[in-house]
């Protein structure tokens, strides 16, 4: 058996265990809902406390002097 074979072979072997793996749990790396409710959730309170700020800001830029 030529090196290039033997190596094609066990570079192929391991893939399919690899994918076998990663089969077996079809939930590893996903976003469940939660996590993106509470993510969009956190974004609107940063948006509104920005808003909140600038108009606090610009509504007392008159006393700075």
């Amino acid at each position: 058996m030529s090196p290039f074979l033997a190596t094609l072979l066990s570079f192929g072997g391991a893939l399919v265990d690899r994918h076998r793996q990663l089969r077996a749990d079809p939930d590893r790396g996903a976003l469940s809902i939660e996590q993106v409710i509470i993510t969009l959730a956190l974004l609107g309170i940063a948006a509104a406390l920005a808003v909140v700020i600038g108009n606090a800001v610009t509504s007392r830029s008159d006393q700075i002097q």
